[in-house]
């Protein structure tokens, strides 16, 4: 593994708090061999050099003479600390010019500011994490709900590296044994039985590509469900947004026409986040504007998970209703079939409708919005998903579990074809290789530096 650029012996500072966020109490990070040192000089209290790990402090903040706060220091001696270095977490009042002030002491002291994902990255290079848990220590951060939330959880637990760890440590075996065949390549030994490296072989390849299968599930919830409410112009559309979210999101008017460009907004249904996304009405219009619209929306339902399609009874008889749903179904994408309006619809006259089973609503009398949200949660389809159970969420993962993949069947043909010992040596080495880019065993300082660089500063 090279890592040559990016470890670092600085001690590093930054906010670990959200800036800007309102509340009492803002938090500092230090981390670095001289942190509690550094911190230990601009502050008067105890001797923090002299205090146990996982101790607090109360005192003050001084640059010189002078007073900055009072604040409340934990302290975390190396290695029991998350970034397995001496790490001081200061506690102080959420005043910006406060902490800018404390961050510049300590930056005179001899600290230098945190890059994005430092702490992460320190905690994954010096073995506190593997590269899959510090990957979802982001996702939890960025959690929005109840099932993202214990999706990363489970997988910064270390549940997706263990099953993969369990899998490369049984394919190294055999990687030895195929390696030390090699070794003997002149006397024609076998010393990787070949009927047991099939059978793991097969296993593993079983069990990786149930992991593959587990991603468009995982990325579900852990980036919401992208959902399209579509329909000609003046049907509702921007009305049942509004009843969704339970406010005036979109504007509402009897004129056509009205929403020119997407509208975008996420709600929580039972622990599932769905982003909902209104559109322009679909129709043909020499408006040049509402025209731009009209393919924004198309192209929006192409990239959709799911399609709510909207009709207007008193707007269009069955005969046109249909055809409208035979375009949405051409798309080969789940959509549910919605009669809007439904109360200026007399009970007689659904039968006709029927047919489509539909879901009869009115946005504007917010009748049948509870039931849309069970019929949302019914087609994606996650009742029976288990949020304890392995499951991929990130797609560089996919990537390198699909390369593995590809890798193993090279090895089942080789070992039916019969394929000399260093071809197989060479593709259960690809194999390993692909799994260890998953935890970190093998990567990059590019690959580091992508992924950190996505976190926030002072995580």
């Amino acid at each position: 593994m090279s890592t040559n650029g990016l470890i670092s012996q600085d001690t590093i500072v930054a906010l670990a708090t959200s800036p800007g966020a309102q509340g009492a109490i803002a938090v500092i990070r230090v981390s670095g061999n001289e942190a509690i040192n550094i911190v230990n000089g601009v502050f008067k209290g105890k001797d923090l050099t002299a205090q146990d790990s996982h101790t607090i402090h109360f005192g003050t903040i001084r640059e010189g003479e002078e007073i900055l706060d009072e604040v409340l220091v934990s302290l975390f001696v190396a290695p029991n600390s998350y970034t397995k270095e001496n790490s001081v977490e200061i506690s102080t009042h959420n005043s910006k010019y406060i902490i800018e002030r404390i961050i510049s002491l300590l930056i005179k002291k001899g600290a230098r500011a945190a890059r994005a994902g430092e702490f992460t990255l320190r905690a994954f290079l010096n073995g506190g994490l593997d590269l899959s848990q510090a990957e979802a220590v982001a996702d939890l951060i960025a959690s929005n709900s109840a099932a993202s939330h214990q999706v990363a959880m489970q997988q910064m637990r270390g549940g997706f590296s263990n099953q993969l760890k369990q899998l490369r440590e049984d394919l190294v075996h055999f990687a030895s044994l195929i390696e030390l065949e090699l070794d003997f390549g002149e006397e024609d030994v076998e010393f990787a039985n070949r009927d047991q490296l099939k059978s793991l072989i097969q296993k593993i390849y079983t069990v990786i590509g149930k992991l593959i299968q587990s991603f468009e599930q995982g990325n579900v919830l852990k980036n919401g469900v992208p959902v399209v409410i579509a329909g000609k112009p003046n049907v509702g559309k921007s009305t049942l947004l509004n009843a969704l979210l339970n406010e005036e999101r979109a504007i509402v008017s009897d004129i056509a026409g009205t929403t020119r460009d997407t509208i975008e907004d996420e709600i929580n249904i039972h622990g599932v986040t769905f982003r909902f996304i209104d559109t322009a009405g679909l129709r043909d219009t020499e408006d040049v504007i509402e025209a731009k619209g009209v393919e924004r929306t198309r192209e929006k339902m192409k990239q959709a998970r799911l399609i709510i399609y909207l009709f207007d009874p008193t707007q269009d008889n069955i005969a046109v209703v249909q055809q409208q749903i035979s375009e949405v179904r051409d798309l080969n994408i789940p959509f549910v079939t919605i009669i809007n309006k439904s109360d200026l619809l007399a009970e007689g006259d659904r039968a006709e409708y029927n047919v489509l089973n539909p879901l009869y609503i009115s946005a504007k009398k917010q009748l049948g919005i509870d039931e849309l949200k069970e019929e949302l949660l019914n087609q994606v389809n996650l009742s029976n998903i288990n949020t304890d159970d392995v499951m991929v969420t990130n797609i560089r993962h996919v990537e390198a579990l699909q390369l593995t993949q590809a890798a193993l069947e090279r090895v089942l043909y080789g070992i039916d074809n019969p394929v000399t010992s260093d071809f197989l040596a060479m593709d259960i080495r690809q194999s390993l290789h692909h799994l260890g880019e998953i935890t970190g065993t093998v990567t990059t300082d590019d690959l580091l530096e992508n992924i950190f660089s996505k976190f926030c500063i002072g995580k």
